[in-house]
Parts: structure tokens; sequence; C-alpha cells
């Protein structure tokens, strides 16, 4: 009758279930400040500074996660108690998942240089005309500065102009066309140039582009510049995005 009524006592106690929950809790947390860092920002809640201080402290609760799940998993386990194995390998997935970005931008930050203005002519680069004011009221330059030159030559040197073997008319269209299938706000156009500004996602920062044509004796040259307004560096986004623009503006000129 006894053994009917009192149900012997789970392996390990409450410990497993409460490493568990904290875990949870910890995860939780993490999540909330690293999303919200880029939201406040986008939103002017927060300085620039304040919200990497948010990205930076979910990391480190998002580490402590980790290694609460990693803790469930073997006490748990030990313990035979087979749900809250589940409750930390699932917390310990999260973490991964939850890091993977911050990682993969600090790793990108060690192996690009610390520039963030990037053009297809180091010569004669494209200069901002309908963006001028607003580039001014932000801390990065409106001209291209000369110093970053030998950097982008090292770093992205296989970045070069698109020649296009088409008429101006053409050029402009497939350009126009592609700026605006990327989302792009355009600011200005005109027969031979075009001015717009990408906003990344996450922290909703503004970065220009102006894009030059000049006739050449084989076609249309096409010359790009994508420069952040803010931060020295850019983490390599403005040279990706010139040359996948680039490709993607052949692309869409080879196939009509």
């Amino acid at each position: 009758m006894a053994s009917s009524i009192f149900k012997p006592r789970p392996r390990g106690g409450a410990w497993p279930v409460v490493s568990a929950w904290l875990g949870v809790v910890l995860v939780v947390a993490a999540a909330a400040l690293m999303a919200g860092s880029g939201s406040a920002y986008r939103l002017d809640w927060v300085s620039l500074g304040t919200s990497f201080s948010m990205l930076r402290q979910g990391a480190h609760l998002a580490v402590g996660a980790g290694a609460v799940g990693l803790i469930t998993v073997l006490v748990a386990a030990f313990c035979r108690r087979w749900r809250l194995v589940l409750v930390g390998l699932l917390t310990s997935a999260a973490v991964v998942a939850m890091i993977a970005l911050p990682a993969h931008m600090m790793q990108r930050a060690q192996t690009v240089p610390p520039i963030h203005d990037i053009t297809t002519d180091l010569e004669h680069p494209p200069a901002f005309e309908a963006l001028a004011a607003a580039r001014e009221a932000a801390p990065n330059e409106v001209a291209y500065p000369q110093g970053f030159a030998d950097q982008q030559r090292a770093a992205y040197g296989r970045l070069h102009a698109l020649t296009l073997p088409v008429p101006m008319e053409d050029a402009m269209a497939a350009v126009e066309a592609t700026v605006v299938a990327r989302g792009w706000e355009v600011a200005a156009v005109s027969d031979s140039r075009l001015e717009a500004t990408a906003t990344t996602r996450w922290f909703g920062f503004k970065d220009d582009v102006v894009i030059r044509l000049t006739q050449v004796d084989d076609g249309v040259r096409v010359d790009m510049r994508s420069a952040s307004r803010v931060g020295q560096s850019d983490l390599g986004t403005n040279a990706a995005r010139i040359q996948d623009f680039l490709n993607d503006l052949a692309m869409r000129m080879a196939a009509g």
C-alpha cells in the first residue's frame, strides 16, 4: 500500500531539472540580447556602441548556456533521465546556431582589411553626388580614401570593371533592373549614372552605391563603388556586393 502512495524519487533529484531550466533561460536571454541588438540600433533606440555591447553580452550568455546544456546532458544521462538529456542537447544546438554568425563575423574581421569603401576604378573612383549630403552627415568620408587603394588591391585584386557589348541605353536599363531586383533604394538615375542605398537586414546599416557607365570601343564599361556610412571595417561586405552585382548584371545581359 505504501509503495503505491509514495513514488520513488527520480535519480539525481531536482538538480538535472534545475540545470535544464537554467540552460533554457540563458538561451532565451541570449537570443533576446543578440536579436535585439540589431533591432534596437535600427530603430534608433540605442547607439552603435551600445548595440555591439548587447551583442557581446548575448554571445557570452550563449556560451554560458551551452556549457549548462552540456552539463545537463552529462548529469541527466548519468541519471537516466532521457527527456532532460534531450533538453540539454536542444539547448546546446541552439547555442551553436546563435553564435555561428558572430563567430563568422569575427573570423572575417581577421582576414579582410579594415576598410569600408570599395571601387572598381582606383584611379578615378565614381563620385557620390545625389547621396553626398547623406554621406556628409555620416561619420565616413564622401570621397574615396586614397589610403584604401593599396589595401584594396591586396585583398580584392580580382575586382574589376565589367564591359558590356551593348548600347548605353540597354546597359543602363539592365543596371537599373538589377538594382531594383536587389531591393536597393534608388536616389538618382541618369543616362550614365545611378546612385542607390543598400540597407543591411540585421542592424540596418546604410551602404551607398554609385554605378558609372562609360562608352568604350567594345561596348559600355560599368564601374561601381560601394561605401559604408559608418564603421571602419565592412568585413568584406562592399567588395562582395560589387562582385555579386556585376555577376548578376552579366547574367542578366546574357539571358536577355
